[in-house]
């Protein structure tokens, strides 16, 4: 649509990507046709394996991009990058024949049919990455830039050191400088 695609303001460090990558021209439209088709993929029962295998990489790159920035819907993509992981477990029958392996080195057993049992350890698997993901992510990062100025200075008064903190909320938003340069600013700040 030409839309820019988020409401983040251009000085923060996910805001800059974006205004980068609205600037390409039709490089821009070319990634969300091709999420959108990779989401029909999905979708689609008869095409769902390839659009597994399509959307690993598509996902993973967007992980990569909001922990590279200390986005705060990082664990939102790192569930997403789970779930896109667990779509390929559950389809490996099908995908290990793309896999660079000869497939007796695989030493894999034929698949047996499953029975109606719940599978316990797989929803216990899963329950346990989502938990990780979750509690993981509160002490990833010591600061974040917030989704906005307003959400950035909020989380000043729990910091280790709150002068510190609005000094990097102050580089972020009002300065609009790069993110490592603030977390430098921010660690000599907090005496580091």
């Amino acid at each position: 649509m030409g839309e820019r695609f988020t409401a983040l303001p251009s000085n923060h460090p996910l805001g800059h990507y974006f205004d980068a990558l609205h600037l390409t021209g039709f490089y821009y439209p070319f990634i969300g046709v091709g999420q959108l088709a990779t989401a029909l993929l999905l979708i689609i029962p008869r095409t769902a394996v390839l659009g597994t295998v399509s959307s690993f990489p598509i996902i993973l790159n967007i992980c990569a991009l909001v922990y590279a920035t200390r986005f705060e819907g990082t664990r939102i993509t790192t569930l997403m990058l789970l779930a896109n992981a667990f779509l390929l477990c559950w389809y490996f029958d099908r995908v290990r024949y793309i896999l660079p392996f000869k497939q007796a080195d695989l030493g894999l057993p034929e698949r047996e049919p499953t029975g109606s049992k719940f599978p316990w350890a797989f929803a216990g698997l899963v329950l346990a990455a989502v938990a990780a993901v979750v509690v993981g992510n509160i002490y990833l990062y010591d600061i974040r830039p917030g989704n906005s100025p307003l959400e950035c200075t909020n989380g000043c008064p729990g910091n280790r050191n709150p002068e510190a903190c609005q000094q990097f909320c102050e580089c972020i938003y009002n300065q609009g400088k790069p993110l490592n340069v603030c977390l430098d600013a921010y660690e000599q700040a907090a005496g580091r």
